[in-house]
């Protein structure tokens, strides 16, 4: 009958707890007992050595892990054991009645594998130890509670393939934490769960190793292995645990290159460039890395000169590019054999070769139509600046290179001859002069010529043409420079006053050789002569002394020159010589021309700044005025602002308030209006007068409005009139004045009743009509 794990637990368990109580009565039987009674010495009575308890009790009651007793102990209670050390109360306790010791708690080996115990009998009257203090060991006895671990799986592995049967892989570790000094908890073998037949382990080391040979790469690169360690030997009833190998089979140079196809063909244009890429080809190689690199190269063909091959480093492809150009015309196709290598070769697999392979390449050339083509396709051509227009200067000749070879027309590429020097014959290519040619303008012209087949117009040649201007005589000499001489006042007979030299813009071939001399109607010259250096140029000297600045400032020498062409050319050139005023050296202080009265020190540069600085003044005094103006004459309206002309008269009688105060356009335009009394904008009184009341326009105000809208059409018309909207006028005596009208017009009888004692009070301004109309004793009138 089989058992089962719990059931064999529990059985090992038994096992143990009788092997612990057989060891402990030995020990007990073997010890010596010791009896302290004074100073007499006896036999040791301790009753314990070694105590055992198994770990991982599960009971509920407390485990029994051994016995202390001493033969003083006669079991009246008398003596009295105590416990202490590692876990005492904590985890042992003990009946200090009996002696015997129990685990309170479930104990595990692989925390703390043994606990070091004291153990003490006392008198339980007197408190005193019969017995000296001894320490024990308790032992924790192990049992398969842990299965093995891999603690470094899951594992990766590399194998070559195709290797032999037995190539190591890999090794496999598995630790298990038990006791590996008790029983066979802790011996693990090892088996593989998963991965066979490919692979085996070796069951007490863990090696693993392949198992089949000839493992192929190409067919499978990757296998999933699955290991198992088992403790006790394999045993059953044993724990296990398991773990995971990837073993990925590494690629070795054993497949050689094979082309898909023995021969290809490709179909290039003749117009192709050079370089360009004909065709790619590729040798299948199922290898990787560089067991697949190959090399291609050009074996046999009739292209080996025309066709070269490279490789692609990224994809492995043979890249076929053009060397020389292609021309239907000549060749319509080319063969080429082209072989692939690898490039490393492993000597263990060449059994398996040859590891290389050829095919056959035929390129194939397409006609493409073709642009005329000059023969050749520079030319040059000379034509004397003298030549008149019409004259022939040369022919160029263009064909078609195809095989239909079209009629060519040609024309010149106008924007290489912009001023149309020349023309060229459509259909025989003879180029002819259009228009003068001047050498010293334009020595050599570069012109692009243009061939298009009449049948397709699109294609075009270009050919190019330079043609050389020679050089003719048709250029008089002349200064190199505008000279001017001077002469001092004082200068002797003979003296040199001016070199001079002459310039030709042709260009002879022998080079310039020029002469000088005075013209016949000056060859007579008193003041002057001239003597020819002979290296083309020429000496002015003086003839006689005493040039005076008041008698002539100014001399004119007239100056032939002649070149050496054929025919010679001359000119008549003019060197002005001026007198001057020297100093003792010679040098020339003041000369009668506008160039040498000024003072010195004083260039043209600074009278530039100084009327440049008399400007500036000037502006910026026309600037200030102008702001002036502008400040007194403000044109723009502020809509909060009262801005309007006051025309103010002093001259009128009395009024009040409102004589000074403005007209509102508003209230010129309807003098029906209701009207308020208004305070003056433009002074700030300094006491605030009492409002009067407002009052409606009467019929009366009739001869005011007319008076009013009278003003305002001599202004409306008036040209000069300000550009304001408002009018004051003070032609009539204001209303709401405190002192009303002090006018004696109104008074139509001098027996009035009116009593005019309070102007007295309003101070000295009024003293004197105080005087005129009062009743007081001191008036004038009474």
């Amino acid at each position: 009958m089989k058992m089962g794990k719990v059931e064999l637990c529990h059985f090992l368990q038994i096992l143990a707890l009788l092997l612990c109580l057989s060891q402990a009565e030995i020990a007990r039987s073997r010890s010596k007992p010791y009896f302290q009674s004074g100073k007499s010495r006896t036999k040791r009575s301790w009753v314990w050595n070694q105590f055992f308890v198994l770990e991982e009790y599960t009971g509920t009651d407390p485990l029994y892990v051994g016995k202390l007793h001493s033969d003083v102990d006669k079991g009246d209670g008398a003596i009295k054991y105590i416990l202490s050390g590692e876990g005492a109360s904590s985890i042992f306790i003990i009946d200090e009645n009996t002696g015997d010791i129990h685990a309170t708690k479930r104990l595990d080996r692989e925390e703390q594998a043994y606990y070091t115990l004291r153990a003490q009998a006392l008198d339980r009257l007197t408190n005193k130890p019969v017995e000296p203090e001894s320490e024990f060991v308790v032992k924790i006895q192990d049992i398969n509670d842990n299965e093995p671990k891999f603690l470094d799986g899951p594992y990766t592995a590399g194998v070559p393939e195709m290797s032999a049967v037995g190539t190591f892989v890999l090794q496999v570790t598995a630790t298990d934490a038990d006791d590996p000094t008790y029983g066979s908890s802790a011996r693990v073998v090892y088996s593989i769960l998963q991965g066979q037949p490919y692979f085996s382990v070796e069951p007490k080391t863990g090696v693993v190793r392949t198992a089949l040979p000839s493992m192929d790469r190409e067919a499978k690169d990757q296998y999933l292995l699955v290991i198992q360690a088992k403790d006790m030997v394999g045993q059953m009833g044993g724990l296990s645990g398991t773990t995971s190998v990837t073993v990925t089979l590494t690629d070795v140079n054993d497949n050689p290159p094979r082309f898909p196809r023995r021969s290809d063909q490709y179909y290039v244009p003749e117009s192709l460039p050079l370089a360009s890429v004909v065709a790619r080809i590729k040798a299948i190689d199922t290898d990787v890395g560089q067991n697949a690199e190959m090399e291609y190269k050009i074996v046999d063909g009739d292209g080996l000169g025309v066709f070269k091959i490279s490789v692609d480093q990224e994809t492995q492809e043979g890249i076929i590019t053009i060397q020389k150009e292609l021309d239907y015309e000549s060749k319509t196709s080319y063969t080429l054999r082209i072989e692939a290598a690898n490039k490393h070769v492993d000597p263990h697999f060449l059994s398996l070769g040859p590891f290389m392979d050829t095919t056959t390449v035929k390129i194939i050339v397409e006609d493409v139509d073709e642009s005329p083509v000059f023969t050749p396709q520079l030319y040059s051509m000379v034509v004397s600046e003298a030549a008149k227009v019409g004259t022939s200067i040369g022919i160029v000749q263009a064909h078609d290179p195809d095989i239909a070879n079209s009629p060519v027309r040609y024309s010149i590429d106008r924007n290489t001859d912009l001023e149309r020097y020349f023309n060229i014959d459509a259909n025989s290519g003879v180029i002819t002069i259009a228009k003068l040619l001047d050498r010293e303008t334009n020595a050599v012209h570069n012109v692009t010529v243009l061939a298009m087949e009449s049948q397709n117009p699109v294609q075009i040649g270009r050919g190019f043409v330079a043609i050389t201007i020679l050089d003719i005589n048709d250029n008089a000499p002349e200064f190199a420079m505008d000279y001017e001489a001077t002469i001092c006042e004082h200068a002797p007979p003979g003296q040199v006053i001016q070199k001079i030299s002459a310039v030709d813009r042709d260009e002879p071939s022998t080079g310039h050789h020029f002469s000088f001399s005075l013209p016949l109607e000056g060859a007579n010259n008193l003041n002057f002569t001239l003597q020819d250096n002979k290296d083309n140029t020429a000496s002015i000297l003086t003839r006689r002394n005493g040039f005076r600045r008041q008698e002539q400032s100014v001399f004119y020498l007239p100056i032939l020159i002649v070149d050496s062409g054929s025919p010679s050319l001359s000119s008549t050139n003019t060197l002005t010589v001026r007198v001057c005023d020297c100093d003792a050296n010679g040098i020339a202080q003041t000369c009668n021309a506008e160039a040498y009265i000024l003072p010195a020190g004083l260039s043209t540069g600074a009278l530039i700044a100084i009327l440049a600085c008399i400007l500036t003044l000037l502006v910026l005094v026309l600037l200030i005025v102008t702001m002036r103006r502008r400040k007194k004459e403000p044109l723009i309206f502020d809509e909060e602002r009262d801005i309007r002309e006051n025309i103010v008269r002093y001259d009128d009688e009395g009024g009040g308030e409102e004589d000074t105060e403005a007209f509102d356009m508003a209230a010129l335009r309807n003098l029906n209006i209701m009207r308020e009394t208004k305070t003056r904008r433009d002074v700030t009184p300094e006491i605030q007068f009492l409002s009067r009341p407002s009052f409606k326009s009467s019929p009366d105000n009739v001869i005011f409005r007319e008076f009013i809208w009278e003003r305002l059409k001599e202004a409306d018309v008036d040209p000069c009139a300000p550009p304001y909207d408002s009018l004051q006028t003070y032609a009539f005596e204001g209303n709401g004045s405190v002192a009303e009208s002090l006018s004696s017009l109104e008074s139509v009888s001098s027996n009035s009743d009116q009593n005019y004692d309070y102007l007295s009070d309003w101070g000295p301004r009024f003293r004197r009509l105080a005087d005129m109309y009062g009743s007081g004793s001191d008036s004038l009138y009474s």
